[in-house]
């Protein structure tokens, strides 16, 4: 029974899935980067230690349907102002690291004694970084939205286009017949220059004539806009792998085919979670794929190569940076995401194998220089910031004076984004916005009717569609500078549990970390003390409030000015 179940592919998924729970959970209390348990239990469960992995046709699929997913919420998120003032930095960045990795690895290789060959396939290899790991780890930071963030997204964008070329001149001359194993279709360069214009030139007409009319349709059925959204990952990321363009290309264009939606924001919160639970059959991929008794052979070969991938990578990312005007601070977070090599450094260097062209011992150089450089380069891009605060003193040499590109620091946003947030666009919370708009106050309204964020848009409100107890929405919403978040949002219990939404979103904000006031509305008199118990810091009662001032203007009290009329001053002290 027990061998019946191991051989079932449900049941090693089974049992993966426990393995990844456990160690996981390990990691989380050993404060280790979840990254690094998720490949620990594919070196565990692969060849090198249980050898557990038999359904490696599975585990592929889910991890490639993960990759898409992965680089489709990238996408979503994009920036089109921000990707056409970046592209400079990113080309430049992009293939200035490219050369200077190739070149200078090939010149240590040859100096550790490799053959030419040899360290020239290696020198590729490290040339490559990779973009799932570093943009999961960004995602996980909240910190892919950022100007290092954006930047190193190009440049990782650039690196796969060059893996892509390379991989077409390697077929197209006959020594890289195994190109496709790298994930990118076989083809010709016109073909596929070709087929990226005529994908770019799809989505230029789905932005402009389907997309808002189209996810308006489905936003009245939450699940159905989600299906839609994996719909369309998957298939951008088949067609951009079928033509040459990688999957990671094609999901990122399926993502910034949505990205000018209203309900990005409610898309990229739902499947959040999903993509979380694809990828660690990525990692459990890779680190299955990893062959251990390889590593034996090189042993101080790998750790120079690794010093260099580490240092040297950051560094020349940081000098090129500089030099086109940007804060040393922001090319010291984006130089940090190309401190490791990739999954397909090891395919490239597998191909080098196959095709007799290297030995397996460069195989296992590049793989014990992978094991190396991805765990360090998890925690450097993890405490990034700790290790500026470490460097950053030393660092002025390559910063510009002046740093054109950055009038001011990343950080230094006093000021920007709404003063007050309204969950709730009904009429109650519409008249809140209207008055606070006509006052000079900055809202945004949140609301999970389509309907109601067009209406306030029609308003010429800021509006987002969402729902006020998905964590990871509220979380994406610009609190920072809010002095307020106010709830108009009808009383209906969440789950099982007896937490109505407005409970649920005062513990969401504060778990998002946000010190602004709080303000709820409430119909019953015998909710405010429970409200104000659960971190409401004021009470609304609408009737209440309103039967209070028909009785002060019934009784003769003075009329005063329409609230709307008055001037307002939103101090920036939240304690006021």
């Amino acid at each position: 029974m027990i061998e019946a179940f191991f051989q079932s592919a449900f049941g090693e998924i089974a049992v993966l899935l426990v393995m990844a729970a456990g160690i996981g959970f390990l990691g989380v209390m050993l404060r280790q980067p979840l990254i690094v348990s998720f490949i620990a239990v594919g070196l565990i469960a692969g060849p090198s230690a249980l050898d557990l992995v038999r359904a490696s046709a599975q585990i592929d699929l889910l991890s490639e349907l993960g990759i898409a997913v992965l680089l489709f919420l990238v996408g979503i998120k994009l920036d089109v102002k921000l990707i056409r003032s970046l592209g400079a930095v990113s080309l430049l960045t992009g293939l200035g690291q490219v050369v200077f990795t190739s070149v200078f690895g090939y010149l240590i290789g040859v100096a550790l004694g490799l053959g030419a060959v040899t360290a020239l396939y290696v020198a590729i290899a490290l040339t490559f970084s990779s973009t799932i790991i570093i943009v999961k780890l960004l995602s996980d930071k909240r910190e892919i939205d950022s100007l290092h963030g954006q930047i190193a997204l190009g440049f990782l964008i650039v690196q796969d286009l060059v893996v892509v070329l390379a991989m077409i001149v390697l077929s197209a001359i006959g020594i890289g017949a195994a190109g496709e194993g790298a994930g990118h279709g076989a083809g010709s360069v016109p073909m596929v220059l070709t087929s990226g214009v005529a994908m770019v030139a799809a989505v230029i007409v789905f932005v402009r004539y389907i997309a808002n009319p189209l996810t308006e349709r489905l936003a009245g059925a939450p699940e159905l806009l989600v299906i839609f959204a994996i719909a369309m990952a998957a298939i951008f990321a088949a067609v951009g792998q079928i033509v040459g363009l990688g999957k990671e290309v094609g999901g990122l264009l399926a993502g910034i085919a949505l990205a000018s939606t209203p309900y990005r924001e409610t898309i990229a919160a739902r499947l959040a979670p999903l993509r979380d639970f694809l990828l660690l059959f990525f990692f459990i991929a890779l680190g299955s794929a990893l062959d251990l008794s390889l590593l034996g052979a090189h042993v101080s070969g790998a750790i120079l190569f690794s010093l260099f991938v580490l240092i040297g990578n950051p560094l020349i990312v940081l000098a090129i940076m500089g030099a086109l005007g940007y804060r040393k601070r922001t090319g010291f977070l984006a130089g940090l995401t190309v401190a490791q090599i990739s999954e397909f450094s090891l395919i490239f260097v597998a191909m080098g194998v196959a095709l007799g062209h290297v030995g397996e011992d460069a195989l296992g150089l590049v793989t014990m220089v992978g094991l190396v450089t991805i765990a360090a380069s998890t925690y450097m891009i993890s405490y990034s910031h700790q290790l500026y605060a470490l460097f950053g003193p030393y660092l002025d040499v390559f910063e510009r004076r002046g740093t054109p590109r950055e009038p001011m620091e990343p950080e230094d946003h006093h000021g920007d984004g709404p003063r007050v947030i309204i969950f709730g666009l009904g009429r109650f919370g519409t008249a809140i916005g209207m008055r606070l708009k006509a006052r000079g106050v900055r809202v945004l309204g949140v609301d999970f009717n389509p309907h109601a964020v067009r209406h306030w848009r029609d308003l010429g409100l800021e509006s987002e569609f969402g729902d006020a107890t998905d964590p990871e929405f509220v979380a994406e919403l610009p609190l920072a500078h809010a002095l307020w978040v106010v709830s108009t949002v009808p009383i209906h219990p969440t789950g099982l549990s007896h937490e109505d939404t407005r409970t649920t979103l005062i513990q969401l904000v504060r778990a998002a970390r946000y010190q602004g006031r709080i303000a709820v509305a409430s119909h019953h008199a015998t909710d405010t003390a429970a409200l104000l118990a659960a971190g409401a810091n004021l009470v609304l009662e609408p009737f209440q409030d309103a039967a209070d001032r028909a009785t002060d203007l019934l009784c003769g009290a003075p009329e005063q000015a329409r609230p709307d009329s008055a001037p307002i001053v939103m101090e920036d002290s939240q304690t006021s």
